[in-house]
């Protein structure tokens, strides 16, 4: 069956740096939208940044400048690079496959395929 497995996570100094690997097994096809998406305590779900197959990216003005989300599609891994990390960074963050027949990569009920999360702590 399909996973999608996030590693990377941790706590960091305001100012740091992080980076996010998601890697996907099981999926005998390339997702052609992927997305990180995180949820801080007490807030609701957010689209952070999406990728498409051919390259094409969107960010949160939130965070733009400061992340960089990647893909290898020979691998079948997502990037998530964070830099300038701040206090309001601090979340969930989730790793999202998008459906087969949906190509709107802002779209959060693009994604049907979900990891179980990784968490940055940002202090």
């Amino acid at each position: 069956h399909v996973q999608l497995v996030e590693s990377g996570g941790g706590s960091v100094q305001a100012g740091g740096s992080l980076r996010l690997s998601c890697a996907v097994s099981g999926y005998t096809n390339s997702y052609y939208c992927m997305a990180w998406i995180r949820q801080g305590p007490g807030r609701w779900r957010e689209g952070v940044a999406t990728i498409a197959y051919d390259g094409r990216t969107n960010y949160a003005d939130s965070v733009k400048d400061r992340f960089t989300i990647s893909r290898d599609n020979v691998r079948n891994t997502l990037y998530l690079q964070m830099n300038s990390l701040k206090p309001e960074d601090t979340a969930m963050y989730y790793c999202a496959g998008g459906r087969a027949d949906k190509w709107a990569c802002d779209d959060l009920s693009t994604y049907n395929h979900w990891g179980q999360g990784t968490q940055v702590t940002v202090s």
